[in-house]
């Protein structure tokens, strides 16, 4: 058995660097694994996402992960680049909503233990990103979820 991993633009791998070379050797259609990994990965376009190939006697599993928390936030919101100096001006805005959705896709690679741990866990992020969240300071934010303000939201 063989595991190949890389990291690519979702929707984007072809039989070039990185994907080809690995799997040349492997003696796999490259054409149909670049294909897959194309169609596994078209919704996060734009974004780097790891994706892990198994070869198994001529056999292909392809797994694709999740691109990193910030690289959501920032498809989320519009952004190409964060801010992370604490005296410049924010850099957006994202919703509970739309944190919430980034939460789910995360979950599983998270060490929260609930949906709401894991929804203050990605406002920590907007908070080193300069990114408000509805609004709002990320410790704002946090301090208004402890006091379960948006409860109803969030469950």
């Amino acid at each position: 058995m063989n595991v190949v991993e890389v990291l690519i633009e979702g929707g984007k791998a072809s039989p070039g660097p990185p994907v080809g070379p690995a799997l040349g050797p492997l003696g796999v259609n490259i054409k149909e694994v670049v294909e897959s990994i194309n169609g596994l990965t078209k919704d996060y376009a734009g974004m780097e996402v790891p994706v892990k190939i198994t070869v198994d006697a001529g056999k292909v599993d392809i797994t694709v992960g999740v691109p990193p928390t910030a690289a959501l936030i920032k498809k989320e919101i519009g952004i190409e680049k964060a801010k992370t100096d604490s005296s410049a001006d924010y850099t957006g805005d994202i919703s509970i909503e739309q944190i919430k959705e980034i939460a789910k896709k995360k979950k599983e690679g998270m060490l929260a233990t609930s949906l709401k741990k894991a929804i203050k866990e990605i406002i920590g992020t907007c908070g080193s990103m300069r990114v408000r969240v509805e609004g709002k300071d990320a410790k704002e934010i946090q301090k208004d979820i402890e006091e379960g303000k948006y409860d109803e939201v969030i469950t």
